[in-house]
């Protein structure tokens, strides 16, 4: 049961689709890291070890800047696809 003026569904169809927005954007940036690892870490310039290279295709970073790295990460506000019935009304 919809409430206002939603339809039957609606509330679940915008969730399902912020999830495979987000979904699309992880992939694309996977996808985008692969490719044939480095030998030497692109901010530090020390010896990545083969076994990184090896269970981390197209590794970029050792093992210390990428813990520096995900230490600094920033979680991204998501957006509200309907908007709030606050900013409906006025």
């Amino acid at each position: 049961m919809a409430g206002g003026w939603a339809r039957d569904g609606a509330v679940n169809e915008q969730i399902e689709a912020s999830i495979a927005d987000e979904l699309a954007r992880m992939r694309a940036e996977r996808e985008a890291l692969r490719g044939e690892s480095l030998e030497v870490c692109e901010e530090c310039g020390e010896p990545i070890p083969l076994a990184r290279r090896k269970a981390v295709p197209g590794v970029r970073l050792c093992v210390s800047c990428q813990q520096s790295r995900d230490g600094s990460f920033r979680s991204r506000a998501g957006f509200n696809r309907r908007g709030s019935k606050d900013s409906q009304m006025k």
